[in-house]
């Protein structure tokens, strides 16, 4: 699971996605069939789901976007 400081900057919010998917592509590919079992990529939540898809997540966390904001107390 890897989530990206906070920015309004899709770019931003892109590279460590894409840092994350390229140490996964480099660990299989000197690791072979041994990772076979790795095959997800838990990356980002509701403000940058976005950017984590486009880098290949597939688990993204978007409770915001299905339950709102949490709520901060009583």
């Amino acid at each position: 699971m890897t989530l990206p400081a906070f920015s309004e900057s899709r770019t931003a919010q892109q590279t460590p996605f894409r840092q994350l998917r390229e140490l996964l592509e480099s660990a299989r590919d000197k690791y072979g069939s041994d990772l076979a079992e790795f095959d997800q990529l838990s990356m980002g939540m509701s403000q940058d789901m976005e950017a984590a898809i486009a880098q290949g997540a597939t688990w993204v966390r978007i409770g915001t976007d299905l339950f709102g904001a949490r709520n901060s107390g009583p």
